[in-house]
């Protein structure tokens, strides 16, 4: 969440307010409010909570933008989200809101930018490990891991019909440019 709320404010210098979207439904919500609002007042910016476990909640997510002077858009992490991903990223094109996301699924599908764990290194630890345990491992004895490849995805197409221009130090350490 901070990484996330860090970009984003490289993206969009002059944000004062940034708003978060998070499904209230999910049990790790608190965590992730608690964790963006330290990250928001170390960077000295404003974070408005918005809650949507609905589609007309999304909707109603983005009409409340506007009013909360919210300058650019954080995405929570939450498998209904992803579900959802066509309208919310549909919605900040028509709303002209930046917007980063944890999964490059949104990226693909035309948001600007997304930071998260890279899902392929995830999946090749999981086969290697079913691998182990097919040839006799027992899973207690197996090491539990930490993601520790992270994948940073940004689409310059939706930069353009933002208005933004991705700043030097960010597309340096973009892993894939989606032109």
């Amino acid at each position: 969440m901070p990484k996330l709320l860090e970009l984003l404010c490289e993206l969009v210098p002059q944000a004062v307010t940034i708003a978060l979207v998070v499904n209230p439904d999910s049990e790790v919500t608190k965590r992730y409010v608690r964790t963006a609002q330290g990250a928001a007042r170390a960077k000295g910016i404003k974070l408005a909570v918005v809650k949507a476990a609905t589609e007309a909640e999304i909707d109603a997510a983005f009409a409340a933008l506007e009013q909360l002077q919210a300058s650019a858009l954080l995405v929570a992490a939450d498998a209904f989200f992803t579900g959802r991903r066509a309208q919310l990223v549909s919605l900040a094109e028509r709303n002209t809101v930046p917007a980063i996301y944890w999964n490059p699924v949104f990226v693909a599908a035309g948001g600007l930018i997304s930071y998260g764990t890279d899902t392929d290194a995830l999946y090749r630890q999981a086969g290697i490990y079913a691998g182990r345990i097919l040839k006799g491992a027992k899973p207690a004895d197996l090491p539990v891991l930490q993601p520790t490849n992270f994948k940073l995805v940004v689409n310059l197409k939706t930069a353009k019909a933002l208005g933004l221009t991705i700043p030097p130090p960010i597309l340096a350490r973009t892993d894939e440019v989606i032109e």
